[in-house]
């Protein structure tokens, strides 16, 4: 017989890239910036640089050797970040524009600034 439960596997598409500017809205590291390092297209998360740092305790393997402690930046879910302006320094919506070559350039809505 199978089961009825379903997995939760729809996911939103990130919009973002790799190596924007972003600042974090919503959790423990509110208002801080930093840059997208990698994106989780499967959970929508993503890794910011110098954000959301966690801590991993490794025991010692074999004898004589010594334990260590890594610290890491953890996926945020692409929802709690923002494009930041650094040029305004501000937060803001994008929305997609085609130029004059037929490209699509992303556009903060707040200050109308283009993004690469």
């Amino acid at each position: 017989m199978k089961s009825s439960f379903k997995k939760n596997t729809s996911t939103k598409k990130v919009k973002l890239k790799k190596g924007d500017l972003v600042q974090v809205i919503a959790g423990s590291d509110k208002k801080k910036t930093g840059e997208i390092i990698a994106i989780i297209h499967k959970t929508s998360k993503v890794i910011v640089q110098g954000i959301n740092f966690k801590v991993k305790h490794k025991r010692p393997q074999q004898e004589g050797e010594t334990g260590e402690i890594t610290k890491f930046e953890a996926p945020i879910h692409s929802s709690n970040v923002m494009l930041f302006s650094e040029q305004n320094n501000i937060a803001s919506r994008f929305s997609v524009v085609i130029n004059d070559k037929g490209q699509k350039i992303r556009q903060l809505k707040k200050t109308g600034e283009f993004i690469k």
